[in-house]
């Protein structure tokens, strides 16, 4: 028995070791897991979303060497009545107005300042649905209709194998994916692990194998997709997204801040939602919108692409253009949105660009969408 109980002693040891010297070897991996078990919870989350590089991979965008573009400042206008309670209803964090291309509101609650570069989440694919635009300009892609396959081949035999590009850029794909942010075994969810292990979400798409629906045939919300539209910007103009995107948005536009995104262990920037800005910056890719894809004097993408994307094109009169969500009974107003309260809200009609950050958990519950939307217009209407 003596016996029995020394060796089991050893084997005990051993364990132990082998268990330490993983925990110090994946020392990374395992803190970037805790760190997304974490990232949501009441205490952490506000301090999390400005500060999304102190948990994950990142890769810096360069805003280049040139001057600040200018954001000034117009006389200061009045918020609506129940602004205040709605700010701390939803956990805002930061409220910044624009009309006419000038600051007439800017506020930062929460132990949050200006400086802070605050992420995107899902505003990041309106981001990437401009990209998209100015590599449809240049001819590397030869039509929406193009199948995904002919730029991205590694998908063949997955569930992309048979939608085409356009089908991508709509959220029609038909991809079964879970976006369920609350349950642990998600898509989304074991998505977000494999960002904090450092896998690959080129291997992750590749993964996806079934499908709920005809591609084209329904809309469905499907984050993945962006991904995708990721790959086929690569494969098609053979370089990364975030190069493109740091060439041809982000040094163009004179931000205040150097940008980030998260990124994957390859290195491949999460494109869907990864990326991290200053408010003020978030409000200077709004007014480009709102002007039609220019930006002080200079063409940032084809205002044709953007009169495309911002109108609802998916199909049975969902409210989705490309990669943009389109406000019910808005007439031509159009928002980038992201969970938890991101919202770059543009109304031409009002001249109004609105960029709300926020840590809402309530997020999800059903009237808060209808209850923000009716805020949104009450400020673009006010004066």
């Amino acid at each position: 028995m003596r016996k029995f109980l020394r060796i089991a002693g050893k084997i005990a040891a051993l364990v132990l070791v082998v268990a330490l010297a993983v925990a110090i070897w994946k020392r990374e991996e395992i803190t970037r897991l805790m760190a997304v078990n974490s990232l949501f919870t009441a205490e952490k989350i506000t301090r999390n979303f400005s500060h999304m590089n102190e948990l994950f991979l990142t890769r810096p965008l360069s805003r280049g060497d040139g001057p600040v573009s200018p954001l000034p400042e117009g006389p200061t206008m009045k918020l609506p009545e129940g602004t205040a309670k709605w700010i701390e209803d939803r956990a805002v964090t930061a409220l910044l107005v624009l009309k006419g291309g000038r600051i007439v509101h800017e506020s930062y609650y929460r132990g949050t300042g200006a400086g802070d570069l605050r992420i995107s989440w899902s505003m990041a694919k309106s981001f990437l649905s401009v990209l998209f635009g100015t590599v449809l300009e240049e001819g590397a892609i030869a039509s929406l209709d193009d199948p995904v396959l002919r730029y991205v081949p590694v998908l063949k035999d997955t569930a992309y194998d048979g939608t085409t590009i356009r089908q991508v850029l709509n959220m029609t794909t038909g991809v079964k994916f879970d976006e369920d942010y609350l349950d642990f075994h998600s898509d989304i969810n074991r998505m977000g692990r494999v960002l904090a292990l450092g896998g690959s979400m080129d291997e992750f798409a590749a993964s996806l194998r079934e499908r709920e629906a005809e591609p084209g045939s329904r809309w469905e919300y499907v984050s993945i997709d962006t991904h995708v539209l990721g790959m086929i910007i690569a494969g098609a103009t053979g370089r990364d997204p975030a190069d493109l995107m740091d060439e041809r948005i982000i040094r163009p536009m004179g931000f205040e801040a150097e940008p980030y995104f998260l990124t994957d262990g390859d290195g491949t920037a999460f494109v869907l939602g990864g990326l991290n800005m200053r408010t003020r910056d978030y409000a200077r890719f709004g007014q480009m919108i709102l002007q039609g894809g220019e930006w002080q004097g200079r063409r940032i993408v084809a205002g044709d692409w953007i009169a495309a994307s911002i109108r609802p094109s998916a199909p049975n009169g969902a409210l989705y253009g490309y990669q943009w969500w389109i406000p019910e009974d808005a007439w031509g107003d159009v928002m980038a949105r992201g969970i938890y309260g991101q919202y770059i809200y543009i109304s031409p009609r009002h001249d109004t660009v609105i960029v709300v950050n926020a840590a809402d958990r309530n997020f999800r519950e059903d009237e808060v969408e209808a209850e923000n939307e009716a805020m949104f217009k009450a400020i673009a209407a006010s004066r």
